[in-house]
């Protein structure tokens, strides 16, 4: 592979037969496992859940919704969840165990069509159209036509008076506001927390799905390892661990980050950087999703010289994950692990207290609740200056952990998350899968992100992020 010279390395990424031999020879150290789509069991029990606690709750009839957000994306997994649809629309679900599900899409001209994305145990889909005078020529509104549409359909139903659940979003509100009004006589509750208590524990089909996840994850990292040297960029180092992982079916490419400069700024995205001796790189996995699940690790990698100040935080880091990982078993308070993961900080100095109330982070206020002011000044970048750009401010603005924490759940997107800090007094149970990330960033001193993917296990974890080292990768400076 020929490096790039830095100088004459144009602003934009170069049609280059080189480029596509970058992964030549690559090959993983393990083989991956793909698992299929969860089974149809598998969402007939959440299904038997959610209506046990729409009895509870003195549900008639619970409305789930989800919106479009670009780019294909939709604002929260709640669909995914349920019934294994992975786009936009609202579904109806019965509390009597006799009716069955009916699901009002396809309201968005970015909607995906099957496969996949057939839905799981829904009988009838219908389609409410797309809107607007501009775009469709069609005068009407996508909002008021999905309430006049779920209206109709719940009087016939007989829910014309009825308590309904409604399970959404931000995104959700205009829908519900609507439909309170053409539905006056109904009493509307929400109600997400009768799936989001259900993310806790994962059941073992799950659990398979976020071990190929955090495989996936492990495959795309030894890939951007294979490419990794003085000269090769960012885009290429992204390129090859995007390619790595959905070659073999992650589902998307921007579920990470990458940083690189000489103080081990994480939580980036390429720019076109050239990796330079006494480059600190961090590979940000946030989530290589699979079959709808996340996983997420963080990893390291020194290019050549590096500072005694940088080594002395990527062990800090390193041991930070290590010690909290050895208490990891059921029965064991999550405070606990994230007090552990804090001693080597606390030992060196770094910190005064695991307290996430009172600790220092990245991203945090001034101690009386003022914004911070993020210190302006020239920060020289000349990749990005190449480019007819300049940094002109410090980034972080602080030093500290990227977060008061040591890690959170992980498992589908938009759920909401559990964090592994100080006062959360949960205990561990088997089947909870979570991340471990030790993070330290002092604004152009040093930093690091390091982290495992872990299941709770009967007696003890397993750590699904195995087939990569936690300790930084190195890559001599030729």
């Amino acid at each position: 592979m020929t490096a790039i010279n830095a100088s004459r390395l144009p602003s934009g990424a170069r049609t280059d037969a080189r480029f596509e031999r970058l992964l030549d020879g690559f090959e993983p150290s393990f083989e991956f496992e793909p698992v299929g789509p969860l089974p149809e069991s598998e969402f007939v029990d959440r299904l038997r859940r959610i209506r046990r606690e729409a009895v509870v709750a003195g549900h008639d009839v619970i409305l789930v919704h989800a919106d479009s957000i670009g780019s294909y994306k939709v604002s929260n997994s709640y669909l995914r969840y349920i019934c294994d649809w992975a786009r936009e629309g609202v579904l109806v679900i019965p509390t009597d165990d006799d009716r069955p599900l009916t699901l009002f899409s396809i309201f968005s001209s970015s909607v995906l069509l099957p496969p996949a994305g057939e839905p799981v145990l829904v009988e009838d889909i219908w389609q409410v159209g797309t809107w607007g005078r501009e775009t469709y020529n069609r005068p009407g509104n996508t909002v008021d036509k999905v309430a006049d549409a779920l209206s109709s359909f719940l009087e016939k139903q007989g829910f014309s008076v009825a308590q309904i659940g409604l399970i959404g979003d931000a995104t959700s509100q205009p829908y519900w506001d609507a439909l309170k009004t053409r539905l006056p006589k109904s009493v509307f509750r929400a109600s997400e927390p009768i799936v989001d208590r259900m993310q806790k524990i994962r059941s073992p089909r799950e659990q398979a799905v976020v071990r190929a996840a955090a495989q996936l994850a492990d495959i795309g990292i030894q890939a951007a390892y294979h490419v990794i040297k003085p000269g090769v960029t960012d885009y290429e180092i992204y390129a090859a661990f995007t390619y790595a992982q959905m070659a073999r079916g992650g589902e998307t490419g921007d579920g990470y980050q990458i940083g690189i400069n000489r103080y081990g700024t994480h939580c980036g995205k390429p720019y076109g950087h050239v990796v330079r001796n006494g480059d600190l790189i961090n590979l940000y996995i946030s989530a290589v999703i699979y079959q709808g699940y996340t996983a997420q690790i963080a990893r390291m990698i020194a290019v050549g010289d590096i500072t005694d100040k940088q080594e002395d935080v990527l062990a800090m880091c390193v041991e930070g994950v290590e010690k909290a990982a050895a208490l990891v078993r059921p029965g064991r308070l999550v405070s606990e692990v994230a007090d552990a993961s804090f001693e080597p900080y606390l030992d060196r100095g770094y910190l005064t207290s695991a307290d996430s109330r009172i600790m220092p982070y990245n991203w945090v206020s001034e101690d009386d609740g003022r914004p911070r002011l993020v210190p302006r000044k020239h920060v020289p970048d000349e990749d990005w200056e190449r480019q007819g750009r300049r940094l002109m401010h410090v980034y972080p603005a602080t030093l500290g952990p990227h977060n008061p924490n040591v890690g959170h759940s992980v498992s589908m997107q938009k759920f909401k998350n559990y964090n592994i800090q100080s006062n959360n007094h949960d205990t561990l149970e088997e089947g909870m899968t979570f991340v471990l990330h030790a993070q330290w960033l002092e604004p152009e001193v040093a930093g690091c992100n390091v982290g495992d993917c872990y299941l709770v296990t009967a007696d003890g974890a397993e750590n699904l992020s195995c087939h990569t080292p936690l300790a930084p990768h190195r890559v001599k400076a030729d």
